[in-house]
């Protein structure tokens, strides 16, 4: 959440290691003779350093079959190596160690031979094979980046895709709208429905549609196809002019749009789910709803979604009450947090995959951006309003969701533990924004049945997640003990997407089967604009 990655916090987890290092330099003396040691080995060829299995870094056979690039690649190892080593026996505490950690991978990963022509032998042999021109479009990729991209490398060509032509194709409108958000029915595909209907809650901190991505790759498609009523929530991006919009503004406007679904589809109640930022907001929601003793949601999907900044979570390591204020201040000033800072955020706590993976490809080996759906998804960005980025860090820092009556919501008293209707919480075991084990934590912060699932991917790639992939599994443990460690122990593993394992129990709890609705909308709200509506294409 926080505005940017702070040079001022990483330099000060390296100035806090240099000094631990020169009141101990005997540690400083061990590391450089065993760091001598291993590059004696590498120049007379008997170190046996290699890179990690996966490390694409070093994928060339000429890191193998090369002597110089051999040893070159062992070279930068044994130093990495070295700096790692220093961070791990320099008397620190557990906090410190982390971001030290974190500071040295940012500094080790930005020096790999691999970022630089000479020492990038595929970057070589295109510059040979192109007679120089892979060299002439990396400049022009970069001179463009630095134009139009503040000096990052693109992750995605942009030209590629478009609203409505091959992206959020699933057919639907807009049937009701508000200030703050548009609500987009879909159109049934199968003859019946489940009576009860699904309202998905995007989070604020990025657009709907990574729900409805591309055909064979989209929630909304899979859900309707299932015989689901599906709603989404299509978030207006708000500028310096919305700057107080904060969490009892996005209840209450979600608050409208479910009285909408309600009036549409003469459902008592709906489902809801979100992700991120998103299941935050239904969470606010349910505990003003608990608390006021209303039961107008009957089951809740809640996808990567943490309620504190836990220590092992990347985004945690720096967040300080200075790094904090300052960050408030910065959106305060601007009246939004630019959600282009926010991803360089997320691109900064993965550098490798995140960052100089595009520049490698981008520059030195001047290919154009890669075409990819979900990389599109996250680099059109939006904003934050400068009281709700506020509130959020509080909420994060204060754990105030997970602690009862600590937040107030809409003049409510939020009581998590109050909400008991049944839901389905999913995390990702690669996820570095949500790590899974503070997912787990926030599910026992609820109420009722919870049904924990664990799958085998990342943040996003946790939710875009479609069957057929034989790569897939997800994992499932009925019980619910106190340590997530202890629930992943005795977890079973499945195979395939978990949408499947979802959906099923999705249709257990939305209620018998109807005639599919002739058309959307109804009298009091009727169908204006077709999906994906407009709020999603404001810039």
């Amino acid at each position: 959440m926080r505005s940017s990655l702070s040079m001022r916090d990483i330099g000060g987890s390296m100035r806090k290691l240099a000094g631990k290092a020169a009141r101990h330099p005997m540690l400083v003396v061990e590391q450089e003779a065993a760091l001598l040691r291993e590059l004696s080995a590498v120049l007379v060829g008997r170190s046996e350093l290699a890179p990690a299995a996966g490390d694409k870094r070093f994928h060339d056979d000429a890191w193998k079959s090369n002597p110089f690039y051999r040893r070159f690649g062992q070279a930068y190892l044994a130093w990495s190596k070295a700096l790692d080593g220093l961070v791990e026996r320099a008397p620190l505490d557990a906090r410190s160690r982390e971001r030290a950690q974190f500071a040295v991978s940012l500094w080790t990963q930005a020096l790999a031979p691999s970022n630089t022509l000479i020492g990038n032998p595929a970057a070589l042999k295109r510059m040979v094979d192109t007679g120089g021109a892979s060299l002439v479009k990396g400049v022009r990729n970069m001179l463009r980046d630095l134009a139009h991209n503040k000096g990052m490398p693109s992750q995605v060509d942009a030209d590629a895709f478009e609203l409505g032509r091959n992206l959020a194709l699933t057919p639907g409108a807009v049937v009701f709208s508000n200030p703050v958000l548009e609500l987009i029915q879909y159109a049934p595909q199968t003859a019946t429905v489940h009576a009860r209907p699904q309202v998905i809650v995007p989070p604020q901190i990025n657009k709907f549609y990574v729900f409805d991505l591309s055909p064979g790759r989209s929630i909304v498609e899979h859900l309707v196809g299932r015989g689901m009523q599906v709603f989404a929530v299509s978030w207006r991006n708000p500028t310096a002019d919305e700057r107080d919009w904060d969490m009892d503004t996005y209840v209450g406007a979600l608050l409208e749009a479910i009285e909408a679904v309600r009036e549409i589809t003469g459902s008592p109640d709906v489902n809801l789910h979100g992700a991120c930022s998103g299941a935050m907001t239904m969470a606010a929601l349910m505990g003003h709803l608990a608390a006021r003793r209303r039961k107008l949601v009957n089951a809740a999907t809640l996808m990567v979604a943490v309620l504190d900044i836990g220590c092992e979570s990347q985004l945690g390591m720096f967040t300080t009450p200075e790094a904090m204020a300052a960050a408030k201040r910065s959106s305060r000033a601007k009246g939004v947090l630019a959600g282009q800072d926010m991803g360089r955020v997320f691109s900064w706590m993965r550098p490798n995959d995140l960052v100089w993976n595009y520049w490698v490809n981008n520059y030195l080996m001047g290919n154009p951006p890669p075409a990819f759906d979900l990389l599109y998804w996250n680099n059109d960005s939006t904003r934050l309003a400068a009281r709700f980025h506020a509130q959020l860090l509080d909420m994060f820092s204060g754990s105030l969701l997970a602690k009862p009556g600590a937040m107030s919501v809409l003049g409510t008293r939020v009581d998590l533990s109050k909400v008991v209707c049944d839901k389905y919480i999913l995390a990702g075991t690669t996820d570095h924004i949500t790590p899974w084990k503070g997912v787990y934590r926030a599910a026992g912060a609820f109420g009722g049945r919870n049904t924990f699932v664990l799958s085998s991917s990342g943040h996003v790639q946790s939710l875009i997640n479609p069957p057929g992939n034989p790569k897939a599994r997800f994992f499932l443990n009925p019980r619910s003990p106190a340590s997530a460690d202890d629930w992943l122990a005795r977890a079973k593993p499945m195979p395939d997407s978990w949408w499947g394992h979802w959906a099923d129990w999705l249709a257990r709890r939305s209620g018998r089967r109807i005639a599919a609705p002739s058309t959307l909308g109804s009298r009091r709200n009727p169908p204006t604009l077709p999906a994906p509506g407009s709020y999603v294409r404001a810039t």
